[in-house]
């Protein structure tokens, strides 16, 4: 079992800045992919961006291609997501999502994460 906790979300205007970040525990040093979704108000939740293991593969959105970029320390068995140029339309929670069977990317489906958190907020203010 894996357990993942976010954190990092916040109110912040629009063109600011936030790093979210997602501690795995239990089992986390088995984990190969993980992967950053998200839910904006009153819709579906959408794929934001993945990444591999040795961080080496990472695949984005491409609403928040050249803004966000997500990078893992697996010493710390944490993966992060800076946030950059923020718009009003990345407001959402923000869902960390990881898998022990993901060894590439693409893998932007929900099914093909396991382990899912609980989510953090981000509300971007115009």
């Amino acid at each position: 079992q894996v357990q993942l906790v976010e954190s990092g979300g916040g109110l912040v205007q629009a063109g600011g800045s936030l790093r979210l970040s997602c501690a795995a525990s239990g089992r986390a040093g088995s984990i190969y992919g993980m992967g950053w979704f998200r839910q904006p108000p009153g819709k579906e939740r959408e794929f934001v961006a993945g990444i591999t293991r040795s961080g080496s593969s990472t695949y984005y959105a491409d609403s928040v291609k050249g803004r966000f970029t997500i990078s893992r320390d697996n010493a710390k068995n944490t993966v992060y997501l800076q946030m950059n140029s923020l718009k009003p339309e990345d407001t959402a929670v923000y869902y960390c999502a990881a898998d022990y069977n993901i060894l590439a990317m693409p893998a932007k489906r929900e099914y093909q994460y396991e382990y899912w958190g609980q989510g953090t907020q981000v509300t971007v203010s115009s």
